[in-house]
């Protein structure tokens, strides 16, 4: 049997990206992946109807074509092109104009009113060197190379979401730092979840949040296809149960959950690890809908159509409302709904004149509930008309995003409780 330097179980961007990190330095590195295609999350598939091309889990990348790692990267060589729109995410109310986030500050200021200036002073200190920022925040634990400027987050990020949102007096710049800090997956009421709305917020103003050109299996497509021309190789359809099911290797590395490293290596670690392993906290999951559309969105404001990714959750308190409800294991009758509109970012999506459509929401760890109509409802309240476009749409439960990625533990997209 042959041998390797490393081996890798996953092929999620993070096995990807270590896997050739290592073969950059002259190791023999296997990757091996259960699914048919590698790419984790990162996977395309005609889920409704034929030309119509879906994104199964990761949709918008901002965190992606932002990586200080994968910026290094001749990815493109590869195929890999990102496609954005003029704003980033558009933030649409039941009454009054939507709230879209630009790359532009001072044309985001514009859309704020009376917060423009609360605003401006939030984030504008970390545009002076906004990759120096996005390198100190996405690094392991180290000393900061730009210190003061993560002092300044720190004490900003340690709030809440709600508590950080009260510097503002409107509901626009609330609601906008909601919607962002709601990826979090936590209720905003909880510290640290102002960061993340933060982040989101500064990266926004760094580059528009892209999709994948032809869907985001390209972005694995190019990591592997790199990743060969390194030397490495890929196996797929290739499962990993036990030790028994891993050639020979000086270093293995798990890009799976902590469950199921603690299954395949149970007989060779520690006890008190294994322990830990088991304590780890998931969260709660998603409910997703794709759907092929008859055309775009029909936004009360259309100009959310400029935008890759629309927050459907209206005010600030709605959306801390729905969340807080997941997080005590209901199902919200108004849940925040994170939509993506790839195909009129990517035209190649969609056959001509058509759209995709990709909506989900949090729902508690482990649902088998269906929420179809309670989600389409809450998109027909800003865009009335919504279910007339639907030609088809695909239901993913908790349980078929575990079943498509053991890694979704309970249908956790996030890895784990942030």
């Amino acid at each position: 049997m042959k041998s390797y330097d490393a081996v890798v179980i996953g092929s999620g961007p993070n096995g990807l990206a270590a896997a050739i990190r290592m073969a950059e330095r002259g190791a023999r590195v296997l990757v091996l992946e259960g699914m048919p295609t590698a790419g984790g999350g990162m996977r395309t598939a005609e889920l409704t109807l034929p030309g119509f091309h879906h994104d199964v889990c990761a949709a918008a990348h901002p965190m992606g074509v932002l990586s200080p790692y994968l910026r290094t990267l001749p990815l493109e060589r590869h195929g890999l092109v990102w496609d954005a729109g003029e704003a980033s995410v558009a933030h649409p109310f039941a009454d009054g104009p939507a709230v879209l986030l630009r790359r532009s500050l001072d044309a985001t200021m514009e859309e704020l009113g009376g917060d423009a200036a609360t605003y401006s002073k939030l984030v504008r200190p970390f545009l002076k060197d906004p990759e120096g920022f996005l390198g100190d925040a996405l690094a392991p634990l180290r000393l900061p190379k730009h210190p003061l400027t993560m002092l300044r987050f720190g004490l900003l990020g340690l709030r809440s979401a709600v508590g950080l949102g009260r510097r503002f007096e409107g509901e626009r710049a609330k609601a906008l730092l909601a919607g962002c800090a709601a990826h979090s997956v936590l209720p905003l009421e909880k510290p640290l979840t102002g960061a993340l709305g933060l982040v989101f917020l500064i990266t926004a103003h760094v580059a528009n949040w892209p999709v994948v050109r032809g869907g985001s299996q390209m972005l694995a497509n190019a990591l592997v296809a790199h990743l060969r021309s390194l030397g490495g190789e890929l196996e797929t359809g290739h499962w990993v149960r036990g030790p028994a099911d891993l050639p020979p290797a000086k270093v293995y590395l798990f890009d799976t959950s902590p469950d199921q490293l603690a299954r395949i290596a149970e007989d060779v670690l520690p006890g008190g690890y294994r322990k830990r392993l088991g304590k780890y906290r998931f969260g709660p999951g998603v409910f997703k809908l794709d759907w092929a559309l008859d055309g775009p969105v029909p936004w009360k404001d259309p100009r959310c159509l400029e935008a890759s990714t629309v927050h459907v959750g209206g005010t600030l308190g709605e959306i801390a409302a729905a969340e807080a409800a997941v997080w005590r294991g209901e199902h919200p009758e108004r849940p925040f709904v994170l939509m993506v509109q790839q195909a009129d970012m990517d035209a190649s999506r969609a056959p001509e004149g058509k759209r995709t459509g990709y909506g989900y929401c949090h729902v508690p760890a482990g649902s088998d509930q269906d929420l179809t109509q309670v989600v389409e409802r809450q998109v027909e309240r800003f865009a009335p008309g919504f279910r007339d476009r639907i030609l088809a749409r695909h239901v993913t439960r908790t349980p078929d995003l575990e079943a498509h990625n053991p890694n979704y533990v309970g249908g956790a997209v996030t890895g784990g409780v942030a």
